[in-house]
């Protein structure tokens, strides 16, 4: 198959492929559902990239902000949002073939082929996918809310294909669906705000051996700015050091939740993430 009729199929030369009838499906529903439930507030369109692979890198509050990002990210910014899913999903009836027409990425637990998902989110980067990856790895342990120590997926990703880190903050999707809660509180209408910065700047670390020392920094880079973003939303002061749930544990102990997809780490990888933002 030629280049070109591979792409007018949503199909890549590298392997990735999608469903353009299906993605155009996928927006008819999601799209008029969602704003139907939550007043948007966003800001920072201009800087996400209208083409080319990208890295959106959002805070994790709550497990209903997979639908913020993505009617952020597709509604606002017209960038097709892609995550990594737990494989499961893709197993059950309808839904699991969905999934892969819409062109997201399954992720394997506790199997040889675990960093498969890093190889795929790399396919979808170069074939100019817009991925979606929380760098804290699972819904933050602060107890103000506020972004936790990341992991080092979504800096690895970036310095392996080059594509830009783009920083996003939002705020309010705590409010419909709190971390624990398993009953979301959809009325009255819940405002989510939401803010994209510029390309986090890790261009000092271009070159260098990807050893842990390099990844801690350019993650640390990737955090600072989405917890400036916040801070801004917020209009408060962050924390001078962000949490850390690692050294909250006792020794061997495990926090619940702690093994939650989302890192990108080696065998983990996310499913399911300013003030005067303007009403999308």
């Amino acid at each position: 198959m030629s280049t070109r009729k591979a792409a007018d199929q949503g199909k890549s030369p590298g392997g990735y492929s999608y469903s353009r009838g299906w993605r155009q499906f996928s927006r008819a529903i999601l799209h008029p559902g969602l704003r139907l439930l939550i007043k948007c507030r966003w800001a920072g369109k201009e800087n996400i990239p209208k083409t080319g692979g990208i890295i959106l890198a959002p805070n994790h509050m709550s497990y209903v902000d997979w639908a913020t990002i993505a009617l952020f990210a597709d509604g606002y910014a017209h960038r097709y949002p892609v995550f990594m899913i737990k494989s499961p999903i893709f197993e059950v009836k309808v839904i699991g073939p969905l999934m892969y027409k819409f062109g997201q990425l399954p992720v394997y637990r506790g199997r040889g082929d675990a960093g498969l998902v890093l190889k795929q989110a790399e396919q979808a980067l170069r074939a100019g996918a817009a991925v979606i990856v929380y760098p804290e790895g699972t819904a933050t342990r602060d107890p103000g809310l506020w972004p936790m120590v990341g992991k080092t997926g979504a800096a690895r990703l970036a310095l392996t294909t080059g594509a830009p880190v783009i920083p996003i903050a939002q705020w309010g999707a705590q409010h419909i669906l709190p971390y624990g809660s398993k009953k979301p509180k959809l009325f009255p209408r819940k405002t989510v705000r939401m803010v994209a910065g510029p390309p986090v700047d890790l261009s000092a670390y271009a070159g260098q051996r990807l050893g842990a020392s390099t990844l801690a920094a350019a993650t640390a880079d990737i955090m600072a700015d989405i917890t400036s973003l916040l801070a801004g939303i917020r209009q408060e002061t962050p924390p001078a050091v962000p949490y850390d749930p690692a050294a909250a544990l006792e020794p061997g102990a495990l926090e619940p939740g702690a093994l939650e997809p989302g890192a990108l780490e080696p065998g983990a990888a996310e499913p399911d993430p300013s003030s005067g933002a303007g009403q999308a």
